[in-house]
């Protein structure tokens, strides 16, 4: 059964895969190849949302881990700083057109962000998991979801479900209807609908009570 801190594993699988198609865009642009700008341009986008869910687990989720492994969550703090300066860099980099920089900042970002996920994924979070009860993990949870501006959820949710696989969907869509009230979930139903397309079947084979008409 989905709980809410495996929302946090799914957005990581999203952060992994965004950026490694930046990446490669990056370096066929090095390359020479056109048309990729659209693609690389998407790191802005990626970083906003890196952004609040680093701000999230500052505010929420670093703190609840620090009454229970005290000093533990400090060096993710200075991970997070890293990740400020690696989007510098690209920004930079990306700003002033120069192809073979931007390359060479987004397989830096990429790389250390991989590193950064991979540690919380194995590490920070399985003590999280382990040593914070459940009630405390769903609040952290609930203060990081509420980083993401209201008026940027739709965008967020068009961002997210193109990223991730039919397991993650599933994982965050059963999070959310958990969560939400009825009249709030169905909003947010349409908005996952659009952005899965055709695969949105196999949603419903998954969870057949997305079909549920409400009254």
């Amino acid at each position: 059964m989905a709980t809410p801190v495996d929302a946090i594993r799914v957005f990581h699988n999203a952060f992994r895969n965004d950026l490694e198609r930046i990446d490669a865009a990056a370096l066929n642009a090095a390359q020479g190849k056109k048309g990729l700008e659209t693609t690389i341009d998407r790191f802005r986008f990626f970083n906003e949302i890196l952004v609040w869910h680093a701000q999230g687990e500052e505010e929420a989720v670093f703190p609840a881990l620090e009454t229970v492994a005290p000093l533990v969550a400090e060096a993710y703090v200075k991970d997070h700083r890293g990740l400020d300066e690696a989007f510098d860099e690209l920004n930079s980099s990306y700003a002033a057109r120069d192809t073979l920089k931007t390359a060479r900042a987004t397989a830096a970002f990429r790389f250390h962000m991989n590193i950064h996920l991979l540690k919380e994924d194995t590490h920070l979070y399985r003590i999280f998991r382990e040593r914070v009860s459940l009630p405390e993990q769903g609040k952290a949870v609930g203060i990081m979801a509420g980083k993401i501006p209201k008026e940027r959820f739709a965008e967020m949710v068009g961002w997210l479900f193109p990223l991730i696989g039919n397991d993650d969907r599933e994982t965050m869509t059963r999070i959310w209807q958990m969560v939400m009230p009825v009249p709030a979930f169905a909003g947010v139903k349409e908005l996952i609908r659009k952005s899965v397309g055709s695969e949105w079947a196999e949603l419903v084979r998954r969870i057949p009570t997305l079909e549920r008409k409400t009254e």
